[in-house]
């Protein structure tokens, strides 16, 4: 009886994020009114103990230091840099801004795992100059939203350093078994933009020679410049992880440290500066580790409630079988990414799909992945769709909401056939974890 109660936990959560109460609080009231329903006044000593997990633990010291980290990237002229860099290379292709964008975007996702800070950065830099080349509205926009996101699933990542506690999976395995995933979407990306741009060149045209077109050394000379700074950042990160000289906090560090170092190479470094990241850091931090304390309180009174055993039992009588039950723990990911941003995703079905995942034999990382493919989906599904919001702060006004919601389409479909090649094909998430780090 209890854990069939439990069940209506999710309605009232929904409930109340329509109401328009705040993500973190919504979940602590839903937990704390169940909680006190079923266990009486105990549940404020299982909420103080959630609390004391969520400070004493080690490695969520490593989302303020990547958050961070994006934040004195944004002020340290790197991605400016890096975009004049890239476009030499791409321009004379067909939807060749777009493609360098999408580029772009990897690579200092790569840098700074932040996805706010990419697309913002990254959108400021590429909309003025492909509308000046008039490119399709709906293509520019499709471009930097998907692009910007793809700081989900190219590590380091903010949403995996949540993930890997929140699911009981090492964030090392998640990081690296993510690679060949994002980095293939990141190619879908671009092969669209260049077949829908040979088809139709006048979605992405062409840009004419320029007679001032720099020569192949000098553009040599240039990318050398440009692309060492996020290179660097990306060893100091990854490398350190690569080769076991850092854990993932300890990684974190080493990138906020070269951001700050860089920052100050640049001469783009002040006191002002500092404090405006110190600043955008502590206010973001205190965000998602207050919806992470929430969710786990909310996780927390499920569980004891009974209620991932009561789904299982559902699960079980409907006869699903193991591959439609997946099927169907994805949907309804995807169906949340259209209300739910992807922290309150990530907390409320997580915790409760992980242990039947288990059971029935599938792999908890290559799960998770599939999973963070379906949180890609809801950076760009509306009327949630948070890279839309972040495009429409940046974005001139003759790109119309139209024109984002027409945009997105296409990379939504994409994101779909990633999600179907990873899910047949397993190793292309456990292959990389499996050499690099021994996992099994």
């Amino acid at each position: 009886m209890l854990g069939a109660a439990s069940l209506l936990m999710f309605p009232a959560l929904l409930f109340a994020l329509f109401v328009g109460f705040p993500v973190a609080f919504s979940m602590i009231g839903v937990a704390f009114g169940f909680g006190y329903w079923a266990f009486g006044p105990s549940v404020i000593f299982q909420f103080i103990q959630k609390v004391d997990a969520m400070a004493s633990n080690f490695v969520l010291a490593a989302v303020p230091l990547f958050i961070f980290m994006g934040a004195m990237l944004e002020r340290a002229g790197i991605a400016e840099r890096l975009f004049e860099a890239i476009h030499l290379w791409t321009r004379r292709l067909p939807g060749g801004l777009a493609i360098g964008t999408v580029l772009m975007c990897v690579v200092f996702a790569a840098s700074s795992g932040v996805i706010g800070a990419t697309e913002t950065v990254v959108g400021l830099l590429a909309i003025p100059v492909m509308l000046k080349y008039q490119y399709d509205k709906g293509l520019v926009s499709g471009t930097i939203c998907a692009g910007g996101s793809l700081g989900t699933i190219i590590p380091p990542s903010v949403v995996v350093v949540l993930l890997g506690p929140v699911a009981n999976v090492s964030i090392g395995d998640l990081m690296f078994g993510m690679l060949v995933p994002g980095l293939l979407l990141a190619f879908l990306y671009i092969l669209y933009i260049l077949v829908v741009c040979i088809v139709w060149p006048k979605t992405g045209p062409r840009i004419p020679p320029s007679p001032d077109e720099p020569s192949f050394l000098e553009k040599c000379r240039i990318s050398a410049i440009a692309l060492w700074p996020p290179m660097l950042l990306i060893a100091a990160v990854l490398g350190s992880m690569l080769f076991g000289i850092a854990a993932p906090t300890e990684a974190a560090a080493l990138g906020a440290l070269g951001a700050l170092f860089l920052s100050v190479i640049y001469g783009d470094f002040t006191l002002r500066v500092l404090h405006e990241s110190l600043v955008k850091t502590l206010k973001v931090t205190v965000m998602i580790l207050t919806i992470l304390m929430a969710g786990n309180m909310f996780a927390g009174v499920f569980i004891a409630g009974g209620g991932v055993q009561t789904t299982e039992h559902f699960i079980q009588a409907a006869n699903l079988g193991p591959w439609l039950t997946l099927g169907l723990f994805l949907f309804v990911c995807f169906l949340a990414g259209f209300i739910l941003d992807w922290i309150s995703i990530l907390l409320i079905f997580v915790p409760v799909f992980i242990p039947i995942v288990k059971s029935m034999g599938f792999d908890p990382v290559w799960f998770c992945v599939l999973f963070l493919i379906i949180i890609q989906t809801s950076y760009l599904s509306p009327p949630m769709a948070p890279a839309i919001f972040y495009l429409r702060g940046i974005a001139p006004p003759e790109i119309t909401i139209q024109d984002m919601f027409r945009g997105v389409v296409p990379f939504i479909v994409i994101q779909g056939i990633c999600l179907a090649i990873v899910a047949t094909f397993p190793q292309l998430v456990l292959w990389l974890p499996s050499v690099l780090l021994g996992f099994k």
